[in-house]
């Protein structure tokens, strides 16, 4: 995969990269007599590819654990991400290492919280040993997580933080302030190459209830904010924040009515992206004139870009997450402490006041420029997600084809 190396600037990537770089050379000296001498295969959060082959390394790991992994993912409405590349590239990634089908479990909890707290119970009553929690909600993920301490099992934040939850549990996502900055400064780079004049822009935020989006949002309004003080840009509003399309949408008609000044959106990812598009084309707004953002590179958010009504979205390569998770899951269910090189930076937890040891992996600023690059190249590659056919079809051929996707 040809994808641009955005790093996270914090004082403790830096701190890790460099104690990386400075045990490379004895690292990889030392692989080969590594392997021979059965010691703890040490993967980095980075080297994870398309391919799934650093999968392989870690079958000497899951040969020592015992007991099921569990992965509980919390619906399918909020993003199409869950059914699409979750479930499959973890299934993918558990397969890769060596574990048999009746040594992991992924279900999807179809938005109940309930529905995933059974989930939880019956995987631990099953002999779970690993729980892999996406939560709906902190408060739930929270009281999932403490119930497999309980019963002896380990646990992991799946993408979205359990704040909360147990302090010595681990976190598995992207660096998700990073996430929002890559949005925010889209905004801005579009706004300027679609000469809009005089920026006045609604600013749409998820869920509150989720980590992730204050995160996104901490990220964007950074970069936005400078902007909206020097009088560059207007801040029309911000809204209460949600994943649910319709109400999105529904937030958006009502604030365009209120305030018909608007002439670009902050959307936090691709579903609420589009619902806000609908609109624009409905209201007959023409293309490259009203920037809107997003995430997660989804069939619609793309074909969005291609169309001209959305500016680009955050394409997080959750093969390399799922990847991530699932190194981590089998180096926890054979007792293992993984290696720093995977669990490569920290998260606070400001509701327990800990820092809680983390898997970062790199989001990616996606447009026409490198579309064909990125998410089509590893759609091909995994045979997973929008190809060029899904992408391609009717309209759209020729915008595909500007863009050197074929």
């Amino acid at each position: 995969m040809r994808v641009p190396r955005v790093l996270a600037v914090t004082s403790t990537a830096v701190l890790l990269v460099a104690m990386a770089a400075c045990s490379s050379n004895s690292s990889s000296s030392s692989s080969s007599s590594a392997s021979e001498s059965g010691a703890v295969p040490q993967i980095a959060a980075g080297d994870f590819t398309a391919d799934f082959a650093l999968m392989d390394q870690l079958k000497s790991v899951a040969a020592q654990g015992s007991g099921m992994v569990g992965v509980l993912l919390p619906d399918t409405t909020s993003s199409t991400r869950y059914v699409q590349y979750d479930a499959p590239f973890l299934a993918k990634a558990f397969e890769a290492a060596g574990l048999t089908s009746d040594q992991y479990k992924i279900q999807n909890a179809q938005g109940s919280v309930q529905t995933m707290q059974t989930q939880a119970e019956a995987m631990l009553n099953e002999g779970a040993s690993v729980l892999l929690v996406d939560p709906l909600d902190p408060g739930s993920g929270a009281a999932i997580e403490s119930k497999a301490e309980a019963a002896g099992a380990k646990v992991i934040d799946y993408d979205r933080l359990v704040s909360g939850g147990p302090a010595d549990r681990y976190y598995v996502s992207f660096n998700n302030v990073q996430v929002g900055q890559l949005i925010g400064q889209g905004e801005v780079d579009c706004i300027s190459a679609w000469n809009v004049s005089d920026p006045n822009i609604l600013i749409m935020d998820g869920s509150p209830t989720d980590n992730n989006a204050k995160l996104f949002a901490q990220g964007y309004n950074g970069v936005l904010d400078p902007m909206f003080k020097d009088g560059t840009y207007t801040k029309v509003g911000e809204p209460a924040g949600t994943w649910d399309p319709p109400t999105a949408q529904s937030t958006f008609e009502q604030q365009y009515t209120a305030h018909p000044n608007i002439n670009a959106v902050v959307t936090p990812n691709d579903d609420n992206a589009n619902a806000v598009i609908s609109v624009l084309q409905k209201d007959g707004i023409q293309p490259n004139t009203f920037p809107t953002t997003g995430q997660d590179a989804s069939t619609a958010g793309l074909q969005n870009i291609l169309k001209g009504y959305q500016c680009g979205t955050v394409y997080k390569p959750i093969y390399a997450e799922a990847q991530a998770a699932a190194a981590l899951a089998l180096y926890l269910r054979a007792g293992l402490t993984p290696p720093s090189t995977l669990v490569n930076d920290t998260t606070k937890d400001d509701v327990i006041g800990k820092a809680i040891a983390s898997v970062y992996t790199t989001p990616v600023w996606v447009t026409t420029d490198n579309m064909a690059d990125t998410v089509v190249a590893d759609s091909t590659t995994t045979g997973v997600g929008p190809t060029a056919k899904d992408l391609c079809g009717g309209d759209l051929a020729s915008a595909c084809q500007k863009a050197g996707i074929s």
